[in-house]
């Protein structure tokens, strides 16, 4: 069914139907998101395994359980303060999960982008995608990190879904 949706998205978009192009990107979106498999916490390149623990412990398992946990400053708050874990950690696995929703960025992508500064869809939105890719592969060089900077077409996909994606995370910045 998700191959005829995007089907009828490009159909639309072809004729300049804007509205029943992003209608049919968005049921293709939903019925994807039914089937796919929520990312684990424990996944991410670089977490803290003994927070990751203390989260599994509180069932927070996976991308949408933090996504959920630590929505607001609240959350997170009360969330610190119940496992132990430092606000800041708390903050980095809510930041790399939302950045997990941008598509292609898992593991090591979501940590690239995370520790490169440009750690939620907010600030993913505001790149121009080409500078982005530019000051990426310029980090990746700088400090050793342990993986290649991503493609053209990645980065402009990121920034493009950073645009339209729903907030569901509030940041206190």
């Amino acid at each position: 069914m998700s191959n005829y949706l995007r089907a009828l998205s490009l159909y639309y978009r072809f004729t300049s139907k804007s509205e029943l192009s992003a209608l049919a990107s968005s049921l293709r979106e939903q019925e994807i998101s039914s089937t796919r498999k929520s990312f684990e916490l424990k996944e991410f390149k670089g977490v803290n395994k003994k927070h990751i623990a203390l989260l599994e412990k509180e069932g927070i398992l996976t991308v949408n359980h933090m996504l959920e946990k630590g929505k607001n400053p609240q959350d997170r708050n009360e969330l610190s303060e119940k496992t132990g874990i430092p606000l800041e950690s708390i903050l980095e696995h809510v930041k790399l999960s939302d950045l997990s929703r941008l598509g292609a960025i898992k593991s090591v992508r979501a940590r690239l982008y995370y520790d490169a500064g440009v750690d939620t869809p907010d600030k993913m939105a505001s790149w121009d995608p080409e500078e982005l890719r530019k000051m990426l592969s310029s980090y990746v060089k700088r400090t050793g990190f342990a993986g290649i900077a991503p493609l053209p077409k990645e980065v402009k996909n990121a920034v493009e879904t950073a645009k339209r994606i729903r907030r569901i995370v509030e940041y206190d910045e």
